[in-house]
């Protein structure tokens, strides 16, 4: 069996894992949480209007500060939704496996070993790494 071959075989076993039947469970619930969904989208939108008048060279400051609340209010509402909660949750569980995995097979592939190399503290971020070890 090649490399290639064997990614697929672990990709099915992240999708057999139950933190990925998680994710995939809070990511429906969100998507089909119809009030989520109208806050989200009044959020985008406000971000998008806020950008468009600080990107004015005669900006209304009182208005931007106005926009700026509205924004963070809708913030607010997003986030002590329930399902938007269970999702941040399982993505955070979905990322915590992910950063392990690829630390993992990238530790191996600077020469340590499989078995025993542990990628813990690794944040997934290189642009921040001092480098695996």
């Amino acid at each position: 069996m090649n490399v290639i071959e064997l990614t697929r075989q672990l990709g099915k076993a992240i999708q057999a894992d139950e933190r990925y039947s998680a994710y995939i469970t809070a990511r429906n619930n969100n998507d089909a949480d119809e009030e989520l969904q109208k806050l989200i989208g009044e959020f985008n939108m406000g971000r998008m209007q806020l950008n468009r008048e600080m990107s004015k060279t005669d900006k209304d400051q009182d208005k931007i500060a106005d926009m700026n609340l509205k924004i963070r209010e809708l913030y607010g509402k997003i986030m002590e939704n329930p399902n938007m909660a269970a999702f941040n949750d399982a993505k955070q569980e979905m990322d915590d496996l992910m950063i392990e995995v690829t630390g993992i097979l990238q530790m191996s592939a600077n020469g340590e070993d499989p078995e025993t190399c542990e990628p813990k503290n690794c944040t997934g971020s290189c642009s921040t790494c001092g480098g695996c070890h």
